[in-house]
């Protein structure tokens, strides 16, 4: 799809094929043309690429949650086809308490229950019958959540570009979207190389979807990259860890998980940023082996690798999902934060529902929950 001469033209421009673009590329490619645009070489670098890659059904504010729990049934039992291998294996979470956040643990422990009914509070044997290098100055109780599961994330997102273009859907990669612009009752997206009409434009660029927002002539809804460290240290060697749950702490300052022999550990910061190719710092690293210190007895001999990620809040932690309703035909799918890959079959089910304008059966959530406009009616 090139040509200056004489637009190309689709049903829908999906700008970003992350999760996100494409999961809602998959959902709307059976009944409408569907153009893809990846600025990176290859879908799903930043954020996608780059996540702990869990389905967490007790993480989250109440609108997660229920958007998570109407996606597992897509994860543990997805359409034929979809992949060759299997999309998720039994993890279960364990959110471990100091004795001074009990109260905090019993708070959670309350909401957690809402959509995990089987979640359980665990005492202090307990909680180191299950992972035995924790601490016993450190942990107090914790609450087990034994729904999570480890998601193949790879696999998933090639199911979604697989199933997209196989109904007709066009990829492009490498393709920097310079020009969003209003034409009469459509809209006209520009590259270097050319450019498109469509009817409806969809802002699923992650960290930069106030960026497209601007190149459509839109004030931004301020969705706010935040930087996520993540670093690899080797397992203790005297314990087996591989049927070990996810250990989280219970404020959400460090995560710790098994992954491939090797644990995947976080400090779980989120430092506001601008749009980027995030890098770790060394003072996040630092934080990171720090708090992994005071909660486990075991010692970190190295750091294998070290990486980090954005995750992209609305003012209100909540995603953005639906027509802006100051530019007909434009769509906002963003700020999905640290729950977009758990949360998109639901969010893909209900954005492609409200474009196509398809009856929702028991959507997951309310789109008004969703909608752009929350956030324009919240500024002061």
């Amino acid at each position: 799809m090139t040509g200056n001469a004489g637009m190309d033209e689709v049903d829908v421009v999906i700008i970003g094929a992350g999760m996100a673009g494409a999961s809602l590329a998959w959902a709307l490619a059976p009944r409408l043309r569907v153009l893809l645009l990846e600025r990176e070489a290859q879908p799903g670098y930043h954020s996608t690429g780059r996540s702990a890659a869990t389905l967490h059904r007790s993480y989250g504010n109440r609108t997660i949650r229920a958007l998570t729990a109407a996606s597992a049934p897509f994860y543990l039992e997805p359409p034929a086809g979809f992949a060759d291998v299997p999309l998720w294996r039994q993890r279960s979470v364990l959110k471990v308490a100091r004795a001074d956040q009990l109260e905090e643990l019993a708070h959670n422990l309350e909401g957690t229950l809402r959509f995990v009914p089987e979640a359980r509070p665990l005492d202090r044997s307990r909680c180191q019958g299950l992972v035995p290098a924790l601490r016993s100055d450190y942990v107090a109780a914790g609450l087990l959540d034994p729904s999570m599961l480890d998601l193949d994330v790879a696999a998933i997102l090639a199911g979604f570009l697989k199933g997209a273009r196989a109904n007709g859907a066009h990829l492009r990669t490498s393709t920097m979207v310079e020009a969003v612009q209003r034409h009469g009752d459509a809209w006209r997206v520009a590259w270097r190389e050319g450019e498109v009409r469509t009817r409806i434009v969809v802002d699923a660029a992650g960290a930069w979807a106030d960026t497209v927002a601007a190149l459509a002539g839109l004030a931004p809804l301020e969705i706010v990259p935040h930087r996520r460290t993540a670093v690899i240290v080797p397992a203790p060697p005297d314990l087996p860890t591989a049927d070990w749950p996810m250990v989280e702490a219970i404020d959400e300052t460090w995560y710790l998980k098994p992954d491939a022999g090797r644990l995947l550990c976080s400090p779980a910061d989120e430092t506001p940023c601008a749009p980027s190719d995030a890098q770790p710092e060394e003072l996040d690293v630092a934080i990171c082996i720090h708090r992994i210190g005071q909660a486990f007895s075991f010692p970190v001999p190295r750091i294998d690798s070290r990486w980090a990620g954005l995750r992209c809040f609305a003012r209100d932690r909540t995603p953005v999902a639906g027509f802006d309703p100051r530019a007909p035909g434009f769509f906002w799918l963003a700020g999905q934060g640290g729950y977009g890959i758990q949360t998109a079959p639901a969010l893909a089910a209900l954005s492609a529902a409200l474009i196509t304008g398809a009856p929702m059966d028991d959507p997951a959530v309310d789109p008004a929950a969703l909608s752009p406009a929350r956030l324009l009616h919240a500024r002061p």
